[in-house]
Protein backbone atom coordinates (compact mmCIF):
# COMPACT_ATOMS: atom_id res chain seq x y z
CA UNK A 1 0.00 0.00 0.00
CA UNK A 2 2.79 2.28 0.90
CA UNK A 3 4.57 1.55 -2.41
CA UNK A 4 1.43 2.19 -4.36
CA UNK A 5 0.88 5.43 -2.53
CA UNK A 6 4.44 6.53 -3.15
CA UNK A 7 4.20 5.54 -6.80
CA UNK A 8 1.06 7.57 -7.32
CA UNK A 9 2.54 10.55 -5.50
CA UNK A 10 5.66 10.51 -7.63
CA UNK A 11 3.63 10.64 -10.84
CA UNK A 12 1.54 13.69 -9.94
CA UNK A 13 1.95 16.65 -12.41
CA UNK A 14 4.16 19.43 -11.10
CA UNK A 15 2.32 22.44 -9.68
CA UNK A 16 1.74 25.19 -12.23
CA UNK A 17 3.79 28.33 -11.71
CA UNK A 18 2.20 31.80 -11.89
CA UNK A 19 2.44 33.36 -15.35
CA UNK A 20 5.29 35.86 -15.69
CA UNK A 21 4.16 39.49 -16.04
CA UNK A 22 4.49 40.93 -19.54
CA UNK A 23 7.82 42.54 -20.25
CA UNK A 24 7.75 46.29 -19.64
CA UNK A 25 9.23 48.69 -22.17
CA UNK A 26 12.82 49.60 -21.45
CA UNK A 27 13.02 52.33 -18.83
CA UNK A 28 9.28 52.45 -18.08
CA UNK A 29 9.78 51.16 -14.54
CA UNK A 30 12.05 54.07 -13.69
CA UNK A 31 9.31 56.68 -13.54
CA UNK A 32 5.92 57.72 -14.88
CA UNK A 33 5.31 58.23 -18.57
CA UNK A 34 3.61 61.47 -19.66
CA UNK A 35 1.25 61.22 -22.63
CA UNK A 36 0.95 64.14 -25.08
CA UNK A 37 -1.27 66.97 -23.83
CA UNK A 38 -2.91 69.33 -26.29
CA UNK A 39 -3.42 71.99 -23.63
CA UNK A 40 -1.22 73.12 -20.75
CA UNK A 41 -3.02 72.22 -17.53
CA UNK A 42 -1.14 74.62 -15.24
CA UNK A 43 -2.43 77.84 -16.79
CA UNK A 44 -4.42 79.96 -14.36
CA UNK A 45 -6.40 81.78 -17.04
CA UNK A 46 -6.79 80.73 -20.66
CA UNK A 47 -7.93 82.73 -23.67
CA UNK A 48 -11.58 82.99 -22.56
CA UNK A 49 -11.20 83.27 -18.78
CA UNK A 50 -10.32 86.56 -17.15
CA UNK A 51 -8.73 87.64 -13.85
CA UNK A 52 -10.42 90.20 -11.63
CA UNK A 53 -10.44 93.73 -13.03
CA UNK A 54 -7.67 95.07 -10.72
CA UNK A 55 -5.42 92.16 -11.71
CA UNK A 56 -6.36 92.58 -15.37
CA UNK A 57 -5.30 96.23 -15.33
CA UNK A 58 -1.96 95.45 -13.64
CA UNK A 59 -1.26 92.57 -15.99
CA UNK A 60 -2.13 94.80 -18.96
CA UNK A 61 0.28 97.48 -17.73
CA UNK A 62 2.92 94.75 -17.43
CA UNK A 63 2.41 93.87 -21.10
CA UNK A 64 2.84 97.54 -21.98
CA UNK A 65 6.12 97.77 -20.06
CA UNK A 66 7.50 94.62 -21.74
CA UNK A 67 6.76 95.84 -25.28
CA UNK A 68 8.11 99.31 -24.43
CA UNK A 69 11.63 97.90 -24.26
CA UNK A 70 11.69 96.85 -27.91
CA UNK A 71 10.09 100.15 -28.92
CA UNK A 72 12.82 102.18 -27.22
CA UNK A 73 15.57 99.91 -28.58
CA UNK A 74 14.45 100.40 -32.19
CA UNK A 75 14.12 104.17 -31.79
CA UNK A 76 17.55 104.30 -30.12
CA UNK A 77 19.15 102.43 -33.04
CA UNK A 78 17.52 104.29 -35.93
CA UNK A 79 16.70 107.88 -34.94
CA UNK A 80 20.28 109.12 -34.29
CA UNK A 81 21.45 107.68 -37.63
CA UNK A 82 18.57 109.46 -39.36
CA UNK A 83 19.73 112.78 -37.93
CA UNK A 84 17.05 113.06 -35.27
CA UNK A 85 17.53 114.46 -31.78
CA UNK A 86 15.93 113.54 -28.43
CA UNK A 87 12.68 115.32 -29.37
CA UNK A 88 12.44 113.37 -32.63
CA UNK A 89 13.17 110.14 -30.79
CA UNK A 90 10.36 110.87 -28.32
CA UNK A 91 7.89 111.48 -31.16
CA UNK A 92 8.98 108.28 -32.94
CA UNK A 93 8.38 106.30 -29.73
CA UNK A 94 4.94 107.91 -29.43
CA UNK A 95 4.10 106.95 -33.03
CA UNK A 96 5.28 103.37 -32.51
CA UNK A 97 3.21 103.04 -29.33
CA UNK A 98 0.12 104.43 -31.04
CA UNK A 99 0.33 102.14 -34.08
CA UNK A 100 1.14 99.14 -31.86
CA UNK A 101 -1.91 99.81 -29.71
CA UNK A 102 -4.26 100.09 -32.67
CA UNK A 103 -2.79 97.06 -34.46
CA UNK A 104 -2.95 94.93 -31.30
CA UNK A 105 -6.60 95.78 -30.76
CA UNK A 106 -7.45 94.98 -34.38
CA UNK A 107 -5.54 91.69 -34.26
CA UNK A 108 -7.26 90.49 -31.08
CA UNK A 109 -10.67 91.39 -32.50
CA UNK A 110 -10.47 90.53 -36.20
CA UNK A 111 -7.14 88.73 -36.71
CA UNK A 112 -6.00 85.59 -34.90
CA UNK A 113 -7.98 86.63 -31.79
CA UNK A 114 -5.05 85.28 -29.76
CA UNK A 115 -3.60 87.34 -26.86
CA UNK A 116 -0.66 88.62 -28.90
CA UNK A 117 0.74 92.15 -28.73
CA UNK A 118 1.63 93.57 -32.15
CA UNK A 119 4.82 95.53 -31.52
CA UNK A 120 7.54 97.12 -33.68
CA UNK A 121 9.71 94.61 -35.53
CA UNK A 122 13.51 94.40 -35.71
CA UNK A 123 13.08 92.74 -39.11
CA UNK A 124 12.84 96.20 -40.70
CA UNK A 125 16.14 97.46 -39.27
CA UNK A 126 18.31 96.35 -42.21
CA UNK A 127 15.95 97.88 -44.77
CA UNK A 128 15.64 101.09 -42.76
CA UNK A 129 19.43 101.36 -42.48
CA UNK A 130 19.64 100.89 -46.24
CA UNK A 131 17.27 103.83 -46.76
CA UNK A 132 19.30 105.94 -44.33
CA UNK A 133 22.55 105.08 -46.11
CA UNK A 134 21.01 105.75 -49.53
CA UNK A 135 20.10 109.30 -48.44
CA UNK A 136 23.36 110.01 -46.62
CA UNK A 137 24.92 111.64 -49.71
CA UNK A 138 22.04 114.09 -50.13
CA UNK A 139 22.44 117.67 -48.99
CA UNK A 140 20.12 119.07 -46.32
CA UNK A 141 20.02 122.40 -44.53
CA UNK A 142 19.92 120.74 -41.11
CA UNK A 143 20.03 117.35 -39.45
CA UNK A 144 16.35 117.65 -38.58
CA UNK A 145 15.50 118.12 -42.24
CA UNK A 146 17.49 114.97 -43.06
CA UNK A 147 15.55 113.13 -40.36
CA UNK A 148 12.17 114.19 -41.74
CA UNK A 149 13.17 113.37 -45.32
CA UNK A 150 14.32 109.88 -44.26
CA UNK A 151 11.11 109.34 -42.31
CA UNK A 152 9.06 110.24 -45.37
CA UNK A 153 11.05 107.78 -47.51
CA UNK A 154 10.46 104.99 -44.97
CA UNK A 155 6.78 105.92 -44.78
CA UNK A 156 6.34 105.57 -48.53
CA UNK A 157 8.09 102.20 -48.53
CA UNK A 158 5.92 100.88 -45.70
CA UNK A 159 2.74 101.98 -47.48
CA UNK A 160 3.56 100.34 -50.82
CA UNK A 161 5.13 97.14 -49.44
CA UNK A 162 2.10 96.48 -47.21
CA UNK A 163 0.37 95.10 -50.32
CA UNK A 164 2.57 91.97 -50.01
CA UNK A 165 1.06 90.86 -46.68
CA UNK A 166 -2.43 91.90 -47.74
CA UNK A 167 -2.25 89.71 -50.85
CA UNK A 168 -0.56 86.78 -49.07
CA UNK A 169 -3.09 86.93 -46.26
CA UNK A 170 -6.47 87.65 -47.78
CA UNK A 171 -5.50 85.69 -50.91
CA UNK A 172 -5.17 82.62 -48.61
CA UNK A 173 -1.62 82.04 -49.89
CA UNK A 174 -0.01 82.13 -46.46
CA UNK A 175 -2.62 79.78 -45.01
CA UNK A 176 -1.99 77.27 -47.80
CA UNK A 177 1.72 77.44 -46.96
CA UNK A 178 1.01 76.49 -43.34
CA UNK A 179 -0.76 73.33 -44.56
CA UNK A 180 2.71 72.02 -45.35
CA UNK A 181 3.63 72.37 -41.67
CA UNK A 182 3.84 69.45 -39.28
CA UNK A 183 4.91 69.36 -35.61
CA UNK A 184 8.41 68.60 -36.94
CA UNK A 185 8.39 72.00 -38.71
CA UNK A 186 6.55 73.97 -36.01
CA UNK A 187 9.02 72.88 -33.31
CA UNK A 188 12.16 74.53 -34.80
CA UNK A 189 10.10 77.45 -36.12
CA UNK A 190 8.87 78.41 -32.65
CA UNK A 191 12.16 77.48 -30.97
CA UNK A 192 14.30 79.81 -33.05
CA UNK A 193 11.87 82.73 -32.81
CA UNK A 194 12.98 82.75 -29.17
CA UNK A 195 16.56 81.47 -29.38
CA UNK A 196 17.32 83.59 -32.44
CA UNK A 197 16.96 86.73 -30.33
CA UNK A 198 19.88 85.84 -28.05
CA UNK A 199 21.68 89.01 -29.12
CA UNK A 200 19.03 91.08 -27.35
CA UNK A 201 19.49 89.08 -24.16
CA UNK A 202 22.65 88.77 -22.10
CA UNK A 203 24.92 90.65 -24.54
CA UNK A 204 22.87 93.76 -23.76
CA UNK A 205 22.71 92.86 -20.06
CA UNK A 206 26.51 93.09 -20.18
CA UNK A 207 26.32 96.68 -21.40
CA UNK A 208 25.59 97.61 -17.77
CA UNK A 209 26.24 94.48 -15.76
CA UNK A 210 25.71 96.13 -12.36
CA UNK A 211 22.07 96.79 -13.31
CA UNK A 212 21.23 94.00 -15.76
CA UNK A 213 22.59 91.04 -13.78
CA UNK A 214 20.83 91.93 -10.49
CA UNK A 215 17.60 92.31 -12.47
CA UNK A 216 17.99 88.84 -13.97
CA UNK A 217 18.85 87.16 -10.66
CA UNK A 218 16.18 89.01 -8.68
CA UNK A 219 13.45 88.14 -11.19
CA UNK A 220 14.31 84.44 -11.13
CA UNK A 221 14.47 84.27 -7.33
CA UNK A 222 11.36 86.34 -6.61
CA UNK A 223 9.17 84.92 -9.38
CA UNK A 224 10.09 81.26 -8.97
CA UNK A 225 11.50 80.62 -5.50
CA UNK A 226 10.01 83.22 -3.16
CA UNK A 227 6.47 82.48 -4.29
CA UNK A 228 6.69 79.19 -2.42
CA UNK A 229 7.23 80.93 0.93
CA UNK A 230 3.53 81.70 1.52
CA UNK A 231 0.28 81.01 -0.39
CA UNK A 232 -0.50 84.72 -0.59
CA UNK A 233 2.96 85.47 -1.96
CA UNK A 234 2.51 82.83 -4.64
CA UNK A 235 -0.33 84.54 -6.52
CA UNK A 236 1.27 88.00 -6.20
CA UNK A 237 4.84 87.13 -7.15
CA UNK A 238 3.93 84.70 -9.90
CA UNK A 239 1.99 87.39 -11.77
CA UNK A 240 3.53 90.68 -10.68
CA UNK A 241 7.13 89.94 -9.69
CA UNK A 242 8.29 91.47 -12.97
CA UNK A 243 6.82 94.87 -12.11
CA UNK A 244 8.23 94.74 -8.58
CA UNK A 245 11.72 93.84 -9.83
CA UNK A 246 11.69 96.60 -12.45
CA UNK A 247 10.76 99.14 -9.77
CA UNK A 248 13.52 98.01 -7.39
CA UNK A 249 16.32 97.84 -9.98
CA UNK A 250 15.20 101.09 -11.60
CA UNK A 251 15.42 102.78 -8.20
CA UNK A 252 18.87 101.24 -7.73
CA UNK A 253 19.94 102.65 -11.11
CA UNK A 254 18.61 106.07 -10.06
CA UNK A 255 20.70 105.96 -6.87
CA UNK A 256 23.83 105.11 -8.86
CA UNK A 257 23.10 107.94 -11.29
CA UNK A 258 22.55 110.54 -8.55
CA UNK A 259 25.58 109.33 -6.61
CA UNK A 260 27.81 110.08 -9.61
CA UNK A 261 28.79 106.50 -10.40
CA UNK A 262 28.64 107.24 -14.13
CA UNK A 263 30.16 110.70 -14.25
CA UNK A 264 33.51 109.53 -15.60
CA UNK A 265 32.62 106.65 -17.90
CA UNK A 266 32.30 106.26 -21.65
CA UNK A 267 29.37 107.69 -23.55
CA UNK A 268 28.12 104.18 -24.34
CA UNK A 269 28.08 103.26 -20.65
CA UNK A 270 26.15 106.42 -19.85
CA UNK A 271 23.56 105.56 -22.48
CA UNK A 272 23.13 102.07 -21.02
CA UNK A 273 23.25 102.79 -17.29
CA UNK A 274 22.07 106.33 -16.53
CA UNK A 275 18.35 106.96 -16.19
CA UNK A 276 18.57 110.55 -17.44
CA UNK A 277 20.90 110.32 -20.43
CA UNK A 278 18.24 109.78 -23.08
CA UNK A 279 16.77 113.27 -22.45
CA UNK A 280 13.35 111.88 -23.39
CA UNK A 281 11.51 113.37 -20.43
CA UNK A 282 12.65 116.90 -21.16
CA UNK A 283 12.11 116.57 -24.91
CA UNK A 284 8.73 114.85 -25.05
CA UNK A 285 5.61 117.03 -25.46
CA UNK A 286 2.94 116.96 -22.79
CA UNK A 287 0.19 116.16 -25.27
CA UNK A 288 0.71 115.15 -28.89
CA UNK A 289 -1.78 113.11 -30.88
CA UNK A 290 -0.13 111.16 -33.73
CA UNK A 291 -1.83 111.91 -37.04
CA UNK A 292 -1.44 110.75 -40.66
CA UNK A 293 1.58 112.06 -42.57
CA UNK A 294 2.86 113.98 -39.55
CA UNK A 295 6.37 114.03 -41.04
CA UNK A 296 5.17 115.27 -44.44
CA UNK A 297 4.19 113.74 -47.77
CA UNK A 298 5.58 110.19 -48.18
CA UNK A 299 8.37 109.65 -50.68
CA UNK A 300 8.12 106.62 -52.96
CA UNK A 301 11.26 105.05 -54.39
CA UNK A 302 11.29 101.57 -55.93
CA UNK A 303 14.66 100.52 -54.49
CA UNK A 304 13.46 101.31 -50.97
CA UNK A 305 10.13 99.57 -51.45
CA UNK A 306 11.70 96.25 -52.47
CA UNK A 307 13.87 96.22 -49.37
CA UNK A 308 10.88 96.77 -47.08
CA UNK A 309 9.01 94.01 -48.95
CA UNK A 310 11.63 91.54 -47.76
CA UNK A 311 11.10 92.74 -44.20
CA UNK A 312 7.33 92.30 -44.62
CA UNK A 313 7.85 88.64 -45.53
CA UNK A 314 10.13 88.16 -42.53
CA UNK A 315 7.63 89.78 -40.15
CA UNK A 316 4.96 87.36 -41.44
CA UNK A 317 7.16 84.37 -40.61
CA UNK A 318 7.95 85.76 -37.16
CA UNK A 319 4.28 86.42 -36.44
CA UNK A 320 3.31 82.92 -37.55
CA UNK A 321 5.79 81.39 -35.10
CA UNK A 322 4.53 83.66 -32.30
CA UNK A 323 0.91 82.74 -33.06
CA UNK A 324 1.65 79.02 -32.61
CA UNK A 325 3.45 79.72 -29.33
CA UNK A 326 0.65 81.99 -28.07
CA UNK A 327 -1.98 79.37 -28.86
CA UNK A 328 -0.23 76.92 -26.50
CA UNK A 329 0.24 79.48 -23.74
CA UNK A 330 -3.37 80.69 -24.02
CA UNK A 331 -4.89 77.20 -23.81
CA UNK A 332 -6.18 77.32 -27.40
CA UNK A 333 -5.80 74.91 -30.30
CA UNK A 334 -3.19 75.64 -33.01
CA UNK A 335 -4.53 78.39 -35.30
CA UNK A 336 -6.24 77.02 -38.43
CA UNK A 337 -4.89 77.92 -41.86
CA UNK A 338 -7.66 80.42 -42.61
CA UNK A 339 -7.04 82.19 -39.28
CA UNK A 340 -3.30 82.51 -39.97
CA UNK A 341 -4.13 83.89 -43.43
CA UNK A 342 -6.50 86.57 -42.21
CA UNK A 343 -4.07 87.57 -39.45
CA UNK A 344 -1.26 88.09 -41.98
CA UNK A 345 -3.66 90.05 -44.20
CA UNK A 346 -4.61 92.22 -41.25
CA UNK A 347 -0.92 92.64 -40.43
CA UNK A 348 -0.54 94.07 -43.95
CA UNK A 349 -3.34 96.54 -43.24
CA UNK A 350 -1.54 97.34 -40.00
CA UNK A 351 1.66 98.07 -41.92
CA UNK A 352 -0.33 100.39 -44.18
CA UNK A 353 -1.52 102.12 -41.01
CA UNK A 354 2.09 102.28 -39.77
CA UNK A 355 3.09 104.06 -42.97
CA UNK A 356 0.25 106.57 -42.74
CA UNK A 357 1.06 107.49 -39.12
CA UNK A 358 4.81 107.70 -39.56
CA UNK A 359 6.09 104.65 -37.69
CA UNK A 360 9.74 104.02 -38.46
CA UNK A 361 9.21 100.23 -38.82
CA UNK A 362 6.32 97.83 -39.33
CA UNK A 363 4.74 95.67 -36.64
CA UNK A 364 4.87 91.97 -35.87
CA UNK A 365 3.65 89.69 -33.08
CA UNK A 366 5.80 90.52 -30.05
CA UNK A 367 7.82 87.46 -28.95
CA UNK A 368 8.54 88.89 -25.50
CA UNK A 369 4.86 89.43 -24.77
CA UNK A 370 4.12 85.85 -25.79
CA UNK A 371 6.76 84.77 -23.27
CA UNK A 372 5.02 86.91 -20.65
CA UNK A 373 1.90 84.75 -21.07
CA UNK A 374 3.95 81.78 -19.92
CA UNK A 375 5.73 83.65 -17.13
CA UNK A 376 2.47 84.80 -15.52
CA UNK A 377 0.44 81.75 -16.66
CA UNK A 378 -2.29 84.17 -17.73
CA UNK A 379 -3.33 83.74 -21.37
CA UNK A 380 -6.39 85.98 -21.20
CA UNK A 381 -7.33 87.86 -24.38
CA UNK A 382 -8.91 90.65 -22.35
CA UNK A 383 -5.61 91.44 -20.60
CA UNK A 384 -3.89 92.12 -23.93
CA UNK A 385 -6.83 94.15 -25.19
CA UNK A 386 -6.69 96.35 -22.08
CA UNK A 387 -2.94 96.81 -22.61
CA UNK A 388 -3.73 98.67 -25.84
CA UNK A 389 -5.32 101.41 -23.74
CA UNK A 390 -1.96 101.99 -22.02
CA UNK A 391 -0.14 102.08 -25.37
CA UNK A 392 -2.51 104.63 -26.84
CA UNK A 393 -2.68 106.71 -23.64
CA UNK A 394 1.10 107.00 -23.29
CA UNK A 395 1.46 107.70 -27.02
CA UNK A 396 -0.72 110.80 -26.62
CA UNK A 397 0.50 112.05 -23.23
CA UNK A 398 4.18 112.13 -24.08
CA UNK A 399 5.64 113.15 -20.71
CA UNK A 400 4.10 110.18 -18.95
CA UNK A 401 5.25 107.81 -21.68
CA UNK A 402 8.75 109.28 -21.66
CA UNK A 403 8.99 108.69 -17.90
CA UNK A 404 8.76 104.90 -18.35
CA UNK A 405 10.83 105.01 -21.54
CA UNK A 406 13.80 106.09 -19.39
CA UNK A 407 14.10 102.61 -17.87
CA UNK A 408 17.67 101.49 -18.71
CA UNK A 409 17.74 99.02 -21.59
CA UNK A 410 19.81 96.37 -19.69
CA UNK A 411 16.78 95.94 -17.41
CA UNK A 412 14.65 95.02 -20.42
CA UNK A 413 17.43 92.76 -21.73
CA UNK A 414 17.45 90.84 -18.44
CA UNK A 415 13.69 90.33 -18.74
CA UNK A 416 14.06 89.12 -22.32
CA UNK A 417 16.58 86.47 -21.22
CA UNK A 418 13.70 84.72 -19.46
CA UNK A 419 10.82 85.53 -21.81
CA UNK A 420 12.61 84.43 -24.99
CA UNK A 421 13.65 81.23 -23.25
CA UNK A 422 10.03 80.42 -22.38
CA UNK A 423 8.98 80.84 -26.02
CA UNK A 424 11.83 78.58 -27.17
CA UNK A 425 10.79 75.92 -24.64
CA UNK A 426 7.18 76.10 -25.82
CA UNK A 427 8.46 75.32 -29.29
CA UNK A 428 10.08 72.15 -27.96
CA UNK A 429 6.72 71.01 -26.55
CA UNK A 430 5.25 70.65 -30.07
CA UNK A 431 7.50 67.66 -30.80
CA UNK A 432 5.40 65.54 -28.41
CA UNK A 433 2.80 65.20 -31.18
CA UNK A 434 5.30 63.54 -33.55
CA UNK A 435 7.50 60.46 -33.19
CA UNK A 436 10.38 61.67 -31.04
CA UNK A 437 12.33 58.47 -31.65
CA UNK A 438 12.30 58.68 -35.45
CA UNK A 439 15.80 59.24 -36.80
CA UNK A 440 14.26 60.93 -39.81
CA UNK A 441 12.48 63.45 -37.55
CA UNK A 442 15.62 63.98 -35.50
CA UNK A 443 17.50 64.82 -38.72
CA UNK A 444 14.88 67.37 -39.84
CA UNK A 445 14.77 68.95 -36.40
CA UNK A 446 18.53 69.16 -36.11
CA UNK A 447 19.21 70.72 -39.49
CA UNK A 448 16.31 73.19 -39.12
CA UNK A 449 17.37 74.30 -35.65
CA UNK A 450 21.06 74.62 -36.42
CA UNK A 451 20.77 76.34 -39.79
CA UNK A 452 17.96 78.52 -38.42
CA UNK A 453 20.48 80.02 -36.01
CA UNK A 454 23.77 79.59 -37.89
CA UNK A 455 22.83 81.14 -41.26
CA UNK A 456 21.34 84.33 -39.74
CA UNK A 457 24.37 84.62 -37.48
CA UNK A 458 26.62 84.60 -40.56
CA UNK A 459 24.55 87.34 -42.17
CA UNK A 460 24.48 89.45 -38.98
CA UNK A 461 28.23 89.13 -38.45
CA UNK A 462 28.88 90.30 -42.00
CA UNK A 463 26.46 93.24 -41.96
CA UNK A 464 28.05 96.63 -41.37
CA UNK A 465 26.56 99.61 -39.56
CA UNK A 466 25.04 100.96 -42.79
CA UNK A 467 22.99 97.79 -43.33
CA UNK A 468 25.12 96.26 -46.11
CA UNK A 469 25.11 92.48 -45.70
CA UNK A 470 27.09 89.68 -47.31
CA UNK A 471 24.90 89.70 -50.46
CA UNK A 472 26.38 92.61 -52.45
CA UNK A 473 25.29 92.61 -56.07
CA UNK A 474 24.88 95.73 -58.25
CA UNK A 475 21.11 95.59 -57.51
CA UNK A 476 20.73 97.17 -54.08
CA UNK A 477 17.05 96.24 -53.74
CA UNK A 478 17.90 92.57 -54.38
CA UNK A 479 20.61 92.73 -51.73
CA UNK A 480 18.19 94.17 -49.18
CA UNK A 481 15.62 91.43 -49.78
CA UNK A 482 18.06 88.52 -49.42
CA UNK A 483 20.02 90.05 -46.55
CA UNK A 484 16.79 90.69 -44.65
CA UNK A 485 15.29 87.24 -45.27
CA UNK A 486 18.41 85.28 -44.36
CA UNK A 487 19.10 87.40 -41.28
CA UNK A 488 15.86 86.13 -39.73
CA UNK A 489 16.13 82.85 -37.73
CA UNK A 490 12.41 81.89 -37.93
CA UNK A 491 12.32 82.58 -41.67
CA UNK A 492 15.35 80.39 -42.34
CA UNK A 493 14.06 77.65 -40.02
CA UNK A 494 10.67 77.74 -41.75
CA UNK A 495 12.22 77.49 -45.21
CA UNK A 496 14.65 74.68 -44.31
CA UNK A 497 12.16 72.75 -42.18
CA UNK A 498 9.29 72.93 -44.66
CA UNK A 499 11.41 71.92 -47.65
CA UNK A 500 13.21 69.03 -45.96
CA UNK A 501 10.17 67.72 -44.08
CA UNK A 502 8.02 67.61 -47.23
CA UNK A 503 10.64 66.09 -49.51
CA UNK A 504 12.42 63.54 -47.28
CA UNK A 505 10.28 60.37 -47.04
CA UNK A 506 7.22 62.53 -46.47
CA UNK A 507 4.62 59.92 -47.50
CA UNK A 508 6.28 57.01 -45.72
CA UNK A 509 6.62 59.08 -42.52
CA UNK A 510 3.12 60.59 -42.60
CA UNK A 511 2.20 59.33 -39.12
CA UNK A 512 5.67 59.81 -37.63
CA UNK A 513 5.61 63.49 -38.66
CA UNK A 514 2.49 64.07 -36.55
CA UNK A 515 0.40 65.18 -39.52
CA UNK A 516 -2.76 63.25 -38.46
CA UNK A 517 -2.78 65.21 -35.20
CA UNK A 518 -2.34 68.63 -36.83
CA UNK A 519 -4.63 68.31 -39.88
CA UNK A 520 -7.97 68.66 -37.98
CA UNK A 521 -6.80 71.92 -36.43
CA UNK A 522 -5.72 73.31 -39.80
CA UNK A 523 -9.21 72.95 -41.27
CA UNK A 524 -12.01 75.41 -40.60
CA UNK A 525 -14.37 72.78 -39.17
CA UNK A 526 -11.81 70.06 -38.52
CA UNK A 527 -12.12 70.46 -34.74
CA UNK A 528 -15.13 71.74 -32.81
CA UNK A 529 -12.92 74.00 -30.69
CA UNK A 530 -11.66 76.01 -33.67
CA UNK A 531 -14.90 77.97 -33.84
CA UNK A 532 -14.84 78.56 -30.09
CA UNK A 533 -11.36 80.11 -30.05
CA UNK A 534 -11.10 81.85 -33.41
CA UNK A 535 -14.57 82.98 -34.51
CA UNK A 536 -15.23 86.70 -34.94
CA UNK A 537 -16.94 88.52 -32.05
CA UNK A 538 -20.62 89.50 -32.16
CA UNK A 539 -21.34 87.15 -35.10
CA UNK A 540 -19.63 89.61 -37.41
CA UNK A 541 -18.65 86.67 -39.64
CA UNK A 542 -22.21 86.61 -40.99
CA UNK A 543 -21.54 89.90 -42.79
CA UNK A 544 -18.06 89.09 -44.17
CA UNK A 545 -17.51 87.04 -47.36
CA UNK A 546 -16.29 83.55 -46.46
CA UNK A 547 -13.08 83.94 -48.50
CA UNK A 548 -11.93 86.65 -46.06
CA UNK A 549 -12.75 84.73 -42.86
Amino acid sequence: MGETHNHEHNHQPPPQQAAAPPAMPLGSARGPMFPPAEQLLQLHYCIHSNPSWPQTVLLAFQHYIVMLGTTVMIATVLVPQMGGGPGDKARVIQSLLFTSGVNTLLQTLFGTRLPTVMGPSFAYIISALSVINDLSDSTFRSEHERFEHTMRAIQGSLIVSSIINIILGYGQVWGKLTRFFSPVVITPLVCVVGLGLFGRGFPQVGDCIEIGLPMLILLVISQQYMQRVHPVAQSILERFALLLCIGLIWAFAAILTVAGAYNHVTEQTKMSCRIDHSFLLSSAPWVKVPYPFQWGTPIFRASHVFGIMGASLVSSAESTASFYAASRLAGATPPPAHVVSRSIGLQGIGQLFDGFFGAVVGTTASVENVGLLGLTRVGSRRVVQISTAFMIFFSIFGKFGAFFAQIPLPIFAAIYCILYGIVAAIGISFIQFANKNSMRNIYVLGISLFLGISIPQYFVMNTDITGHGPVRTPAGWFNDILNTIFSSPPTVAMIVGTVVDNTLEARQSFDDRGVPWLVPFQRRKGDSRNEEFYSYPLRINEYIPSRFL
